[in-house]
């Protein structure tokens, strides 16, 4: 996969842009959740938007907060996998709830909700609810343009 902008630098070296992005990126780590836990939320959401520059960025995320390779590889199949805190599953199937709005999906539903809540702080549940939007704003912009896995991240 070849990325569609020819001068990347021209194209996305808008300081206005990187400024809110460092803002967004500094609320969500002050939200007071383990990064390792939010490296799960964005790999999570990376793999559901088949987006693999993410899920690389993600997989290097986890790796230098200190997951290791099992619970990583094993994020896609979560429910299954022994791996997971109950507060990771209600993170993750927020994640998933968040991200998948298409064609009547239902969305957060109550009990995903209600899960979050039992788990995490209203601060905390803002920093993970603003990793998932903000990992869908980069997954979608990756997706467009074709961001190669490993080119620029990680």
């Amino acid at each position: 996969m070849e990325n569609r902008l020819k001068n990347k630098n021209k194209n996305t070296n808008n300081p206005d842009v990187w400024t809110a992005i460092q803002h967004l990126q500094k609320a969500i780590a002050a939200g007071g959740v383990p990064p390792k836990l939010l490296a799960l939320v964005h790999l999570r959401v990376s793999q559901i938007n088949s987006c693999s520059a993410c899920v690389y960025a993600s997989v290097s995320g986890g790796k230098k907060a200190g997951d290791t390779d099992e619970r990583l590889h094993n994020v896609a199949a979560w429910r299954e996998a022994p791996f997971y805190t109950d507060a990771e599953r209600a993170a993750l199937a927020l994640a998933e709830a968040a991200t998948r709005l298409q064609d009547g999906a239902p969305g957060v539903t109550d009990e995903i909700w209600e899960e979050a809540n039992t788990h995490f702080t209203e601060e905390q549940i803002g920093a993970i609810n603003l990793e998932i939007a903000l990992t869908n704003f980069f997954n979608r912009i990756n997706r467009t343009i074709k961001e190669p896995a490993g080119k620029t991240w990680g």
